[in-house]
C-alpha cells in the first residue's frame, strides 16, 4: 500500500465516520417489496407450471423506503416523506423501517393504494431460491391537494435542519421539477447537497448537486447503445451533464463498476467492488444514492463519495432481496480494499 492509498483510506474512514452526525432528508416514491418463497413440489397437470409450496412473505420499503433504511442503516438520523396507502401492505411497509428513520411525513391515504412489487421466489429444500415471477401493483394516483399541502408543511420542516436531501422518482407522481425546485430554494443559503435518482424522468430535474442513473437509464435518455465503448459512454456523460446542468453525474455500469462525470474534469472510472458473481441487485440503485448523498453530506468530494458509493453497491448485491449496508460494513470494505493494494 503507497502512502497515498493509506491518505485516501483514512479520509473515506473519517468520513464514514462523520454519517452518525447527519439529519437526511429522503423524499419520493415508497414501494412495498413483497418476497413471497415456497418450495417447488411438482409439475401441474393443469398447465406446464411449477406448484409451490408457500412457505412465508416477507415485506420491505422499497423505492424510496429503502433509500431511507440505507442511509439509516449508514448512521444517519433520517426523514422520510412520501404516501402510502391506509392498506395492509401499507401498514406493514412502515413496520419494515429502521428504528432511524422518522416516518411521521409517510402519510396513510385512505383510498390510495400502496405501490407495490411481489416477487415469487421458489427453490427445493437445500437450494438457493430464485426468483421466478414479479408481480407489479402500481397506481398513477395523486392524492388531494390538501394532503399534498400537509405533506410539504412537515417536509419543510426537516429541510430547515437537515444536511442532505436525497430525491426518490420511481414515476408514481408524488416527485416532480416543481416540487424539487421548492426544496432547492428552501436549501439555496445553505448549499445542502441534493441528489436526485429518478427512473424515467431524469432530463426534467435540472440544477442539482448530482444524479445516479444506471447505464440502461443513461441509454433511454441520450437515445443510443452505450454497451462496453468507452467512447460512446464518455460523450453520454458529457451531454448528460450538460441537459441537466448537474454539478456531478454518477453512472452505475453493474459488473463494470461506475463513471464519475464533472464539468471540466477528467472522467473517473471506478472499477467494480468485490466479485461481479452478484446475488442480487434489487434495489442497489437506492444503496448507491444513499451512500453518495450522505457522504457528500459530510463534507466528500466528488471522488470520494462515489467511492464510497461503489463500495456500499458491491456489498448489497451480494445480500438477497431488499437489502441494507452499515457503516461498519462500508469501513471494512474500504479497508479490505486498501489492504489488496
Amino acid at each position: 500500500m503507497t502512502s497515498g492509498d493509506r491518505r485516501a483510506g483514512e479520509r473515506l474512514l473519517d468520513i464514514i465516520d462523520r454519517f452518525a452526525n447527519l439529519r437526511l432528508v429522503v423524499v419520493g416514491d415508497c414501494v412495498a417489496d413483497e418476497f413471497i418463497y415456497g418450495r417447488v413440489a411438482r409439475i401441474s397437470r393443469e398447465a406446464p407450471v411449477l406448484i409451490l409450496e408457500y412457505d412465508s412473505t416477507q415485506i420491505l420499503p422499497g423505492g424510496a423506503g429503502n433509500a431511507a433504511n440505507n442511509a439509516a442503516s449508514l448512521g444517519a438520523r433520517t426523514y422520510a416523506f412520501g404516501y402510502v396507502g391506509r392498506d395492509e401492505i401499507g401498514a406493514r411497509l412502515l413496520a419494515g423501517f429502521h428504528p432511524r428513520v422518522e416516518t411521521s411525513g409517510l402519510i396513510p391515504i385512505p383510498g390510495f393504494r400502496t405501490p407495490s412489487k411481489t416477487r415469487v421466489l421458489a427453490g427445493g429444500v437445500h437450494a438457493t431460491k430464485q426468483q421466478i415471477v414479479r408481480i407489479d401493483r402500481l397506481t398513477n394516483q395523486l392524492p388531494v391537494a390538501s394532503v399534498r399541502t400537509r405533506m410539504r408543511s412537515r417536509l419543510a420542516r426537516a429541510l430547515a435542519r437537515c444536511d442532505g436531501v436525497l430525491v426518490s422518482d420511481y414515476g408514481f407522481g408524488l416527485s416532480s421539477p416543481s416540487l424539487v425546485a421548492e426544496i432547492k430554494k428552501t436549501l439555496a443559503p445553505r448549499r445542502v447537497p441534493i441528489l436526485i435518482d429518478s427512473r424515467y424522468h431524469l432530463d426534467r430535474y435540472r440544477g442539482l448537486t448530482a444524479c445516479t442513473p444506471n447505464q440502461a437509464e443513461v441509454e433511454r435518455l441520450v437515445g443510443r447503445t452505450i454497451d462496453h465503448d468507452p467512447r460512446a459512454l464518455e460523450r453520454a456523460g458529457r451531454e448528460l451533464l450538460t441537459r441537466t446542468r448537474m454539478a456531478a453525474v454518477l453512472v452505475t455500469r453493474g459488473s463494470r463498476g461506475m463513471a464519475l462525470f464533472q464539468p471540466g474534469r477528467a472522467t473517473i472510472h471506478i472499477p467494480i467492488f468485490g466479485t461481479d458473481e452478484v446475488a442480487d441487485v434489487t434495489g442497489a440503485g437506492d444503496t448507491v444514492i444513499a451512500a453518495m448523498t450522505q457522504a457528500l453530506a459530510a463534507g466528500a468530494s466528488f471522488a470520494d463519495a462515489a467511492r464510497l458509493a461503489n463500495y456500499a453497491g458491491g456489498i448489497v448485491v451480494m445480500k438477497r432481496n431488499t437489502a441494507t449496508v452499515s457503516a461498519d460494513e462500508l469501513r471494512r470494505a474500504v479497508r479490505m480494499d486498501l489492504a489488496d493494494r
